[in-house]
């Protein structure tokens, strides 16, 4: 039921609430806040509480730095891991120009602005779930990270071999707090590696729940002494993190994506909307995968996909369609991880798949075979094109494709690509411990 400003008002005071995170997300997905106190609460639910954007990073000008915070009723949420210390509560914002007009450079608003597009195509709802992996590392004796662990455990194995288990329940139940549906958690294949799955939901709802998920990780991990990252491939030999993202288009509460006269369970909508995953991976990878360490995941050999093909069961593959049918029909993109800003991968996902459908695009014939097993010759001879291999090939493909740049709007795109490449030139002009490890001696 949705929440109205009078709701929260009552909440605030009825549950003794000390303070307010009004949050919201800067372009590369980094979770930002204005804390207010209770006595805020009136002006915060109606739209009254000023930032200055100029400080944050691809948002606007020192001359025209005023910008609004727009919460979003329905995010109200009270944090349940910090009740000892005052209550505090959240709302998740949009960002709005001192006009009244949205912010172009909110990525929360470019979401919305595809998910209107799809409306206007007639798809009521994208639903989106996200299977978001994470290390959990020991800190030294000043409680800053390091990447050791003490944990010997692989897929599915318990304690004591899992030493991350207690504090992976803690995060379920402070997640199920939060309203999460939890469907499952389970430690990963390399040492200190988790997962934890919940319920899928409508794009926006999920996006949000990811950014909750990210931070609720972190501060349960950092109570206990450890560190939790989402840094896709923090340990050399070993499994990086993913965020698989599983995807549907449901009309009047029907998944469209179902055929059941198909051997597949896939509807011709399915198929264009994977055609156009297909179509655009390689232009929205710097969004999915917006690191120069994601692409240390993105190798033969580690269970990430390299090359743009699909399968109905084989997860080699870019794009999977899991046995689920019905109305839990889904494509699921495995190249995403979970460094990602999550309103902008969702944004560019949809779009590519919409795109497919406007066209009628068919994809390739489905690849059954291990990918990982192929040779050269074979991968040529199937015609399978690579994913990008550095964040700066991955941004080359961002500005040749007009369709992903002219989803994030000219706004987001001149800043994103700004400030990618500035990461890009910072790492390739850096020397690694490899290189003086292999060199120095020998030269």
């Amino acid at each position: 039921m949705p929440f109205t400003k009078e709701d929260i008002i009552r909440l605030v005071r009825g549950e003794e609430v000390e303070f307010i995170r009004m949050q919201f997300v800067d372009i590369f997905g980094q979770l930002k806040s204005v804390a207010i106190t209770a006595n805020q609460i009136e002006k915060a639910v109606s739209n009254q509480i000023m930032f200055d954007g100029s400080s944050i990073e691809g948002f606007t000008r020192v001359n025209e730095s005023d910008q609004y915070l727009y919460p979003d009723l329905n995010s109200f949420a009270i944090f349940p891991w910090r009740p000892a210390q005052g209550k505090v509560a959240r709302l998740i914002c949009d960002v709005y120009n001192t006009d009244g007009t949205p912010f172009v450079g909110d990525p929360r608003g470019v979401l919305r602005r595809v998910l209107a597009q799809a409306k206007e195509m007639g798809f009521d709802t994208f639903n989106m779930g996200p299977e978001l992996e994470f290390f959990l590392f020991e800190t030294d004796e000043r409680g800053r990270a390091t990447t050791r662990t003490a944990d010997e455990a692989g897929y599915f194995d318990l304690g004591p071999l899992d030493r991350g288990e207690s504090t992976r329940r803690e995060i379920c139940l402070m997640l199920e707090d939060m309203g999460f549906e939890i469907e499952a958690s389970h430690h990963e294949g390399a040492a200190g590696q988790h997962e934890i799955d919940f319920k899928y939901d409508e794009a926006l709802d999920c996006a949000d729940k990811i950014m909750t998920f990210k931070l609720v990780v972190k501060s349960l991990a950092q109570k206990n002494g450890l560190h939790a990252t989402f840094v896709p491939k923090p340990l050399f030999g070993a499994s990086g993190s993913g965020m698989h993202i599983n995807m549907s288009l449901f009309r009047g509460g029907k998944n469209l994506f179902w055929n059941p006269s198909d051997p597949r369970g896939l509807s011709p909508i399915a198929y264009s909307f994977m055609a156009g995953l297909l179509e655009h991976v390689r232009g929205f990878t710097a969004l999915t995968n917006p690191l120069v360490n994601s692409y240390k995941r993105l190798v033969p050999g580690y269970e990430a996909p390299c090359y743009k093909a699909w399968s109905a069961f084989n997860r080699s593959t870019l794009i999977r369609i899991p046995a689920s049918q019905g109305s839990s029909t889904r494509v699921e993109l495995r190249s995403p991880d979970p460094s990602c800003n999550p309103y902008l991968a969702a944004a560019v996902c949809l779009a590519a798949g919409l795109d497919g459908i406007r066209r009628g695009l068919t994809p390739p014939p489905e690849i059954p075979h291990n990918i990982y097993e192929m040779d050269a010759a074979t991968l040529a001879g199937l015609g399978l094109e690579r994913l990008p291999q550095t964040l700066g090939e991955a941004l080359d493909a961002l500005e040749a494709d007009p369709l992903i740049l002219d989803t994030l709007g000219p706004h987001v795109a001149a800043h994103y690509l700004g400030g990618k490449r500035k990461e890009w030139q910072e790492y390739q002009t850096r020397v690694s411990s490899w290189e003086l490890e292999k060199y120095l001696v020998t030269y």
